[in-house]
């Protein structure tokens, strides 16, 4: 059964699409994996980005499509044998509109994703789920789904107060609907690596959070990453082959504390 795993930050603008993306990405391509990367976004440019990267000429369903059907499989992208994706359109806006009108009970409305998700788990080893930075119906419906929580904590001070803000959003859920979900890691992504502002936010990040669970591996702040927004994801030269090694660092280092939990699971 799939582990499953939101991208988090109640911060915008942070680099959860892109390492949402990626890690998927790398774990489809490179560490051979079955993933489905599930968009949860109206925006979809998480969609967007692969769809240019695989040649994906026009995305004809969405994510909505299976919330109103009340299923996912039809929903399915197959990019790849290994890297499928379930993507979001502009009309999944209306989320809200659909679940208070359509499911009576609040554990139920908060619980919908993971109910349409649970006959496909058997399908895959990973799924990733990428959601807008906002307390609101798409988190928490993330958050009921997931396993675990990647928290990308960009090197500044407002994605710091969004970060802490969804750990305690995490515990929220865990005592009003019983969530059951862990943080497998807070991942650095750092604006100026070595800078005085990124280090410190940093360390700030390690005390609060603890040295356990700030993940080793960062994402620094490469040209290349922008670039692959106009062009797609490309692995052609040593730029985009050194923009590749720092989310297999990521990768390794995440399913190596996936393993730990999963292992550690199973003599409680």
């Amino acid at each position: 059964m799939a582990q499953t795993i939101v991208v988090g930050n109640f911060k915008g603008g942070v680099g959860k699409t892109k390492v949402s993306v990626m890690v998927s990405w790398e774990l489809a391509y490179e560490r051979n994996k079955k993933v489905l990367l599930v968009d949860m976004d109206p925006q979809g440019n998480a969609s967007t980005l692969i769809a240019r990267s695989t040649g994906v000429p026009e995305i004809n369903t969405s994510i909505f499509d299976g919330f109103k059907n009340g299923s996912l499989k039809e929903c399915i992208v197959e990019v790849t044998d290994n890297l499928h994706m379930i993507p979001a359109q502009v009309s999944f806006k209306n989320l809200p509109k659909f679940l208070y009108q359509n499911v009576k009970e609040e554990i139920d409305q908060v619980s919908y994703l993971k109910k349409l998700l649970d006959p496909i788990r058997d399908d895959y080893d990973y799924i990733f789920i990428d959601v807008p930075p906002t307390i609101s119906d798409f988190s928490d419906n993330a958050m009921m789904a997931s396993d675990y929580v990647l928290i990308i904590l960009q090197a500044q001070e407002l994605s710091l107060e969004g970060a802490e803000t969804y750990v305690k959003y995490l515990q929220f859920m865990a005592d009003n609907y019983d969530a059951n979900i862990q943080v497998v890691g807070v991942l650095p992504v750092l604006l100026r690596p070595g800078g005085r502002v990124d280090m410190s936010t940093i360390e700030r990040a390690t005390e609060i959070f603890g040295e356990d669970n700030v993940m080793k591996s960062v994402i620094k702040h490469l040209e290349r990453l922008k670039a692959w927004d106009i062009t797609g994801i490309t692995n052609n030269d040593q730029h985009d082959k050194k923009a590749h090694r720092v989310f297999l660092d990521v990768v390794d280092e995440m399913v190596e504390k996936l393993d730990h939990f999963e292992e550690a699971g199973k003599y409680e």
